[in-house]
């Protein structure tokens, strides 16, 4: 079985001239990562911090600018075997995307095309519809029929 790959973040910049990058994650988990693709190049991680927005990350034998400049602006992949280990349960945002989210009266409002963060909470976008996750809306979750069980609360449509 092929081993898929998930994109976890961008570079959006370098930072400073040891070889450190600025990375804007896409995961919830990107701190716990300890080894990244960047073009198909294996890298290990050695420590990265929070500042602002984005993560800065040392990786192990870049000590350069000049060796980490040339990625500026790429994806940073892993493989999927590599995500940090769920418990019973839980589940990663992006194991979401595509799944079909049904109203707790039946009615089908299409496949889950984004979740995005608004600080308060998660959003989940379904074609121009777009839900709070909250327990009030999001009713189920369930991974195995990969559907989403959601109540619409008045004027929310």
């Amino acid at each position: 079985m092929e081993n898929k790959t998930i994109k976890v973040g961008k570079i959006v910049n370098t930072f400073g001239i040891k070889g450190e990058i600025k990375v804007l994650p896409n995961v919830e988990y990107f701190d716990k990562l300890k080894k990244i693709y960047i073009d198909s190049n294996e890298f290990e991680i050695s420590k990265m911090r929070v500042h602002r927005n984005v993560y800065i990350v040392k990786l192990k034998n870049i000590d350069d600018i000049n060796l980490i400049e040339k990625y500026k602006g790429m994806d940073i992949t892993i493989n999927e075997s590599d995500r940090p280990k769920k418990k019973e349960g839980e589940y990663y945002k992006e194991d979401l995307i595509g799944m079909e989210v049904i109203t707790d009266d039946g009615k089908d409002l299409g496949k889950l095309d984004d979740i995005f963060n608004t600080g308060a909470n998660d959003i989940y976008q379904v074609g121009e519809i777009l839900l709070p996750a909250i327990d009030d809306v999001i009713k189920q979750i369930d991974t195995k029929n990969n559907k989403i069980i959601v109540h619409i609360l008045k004027g929310l449509i």
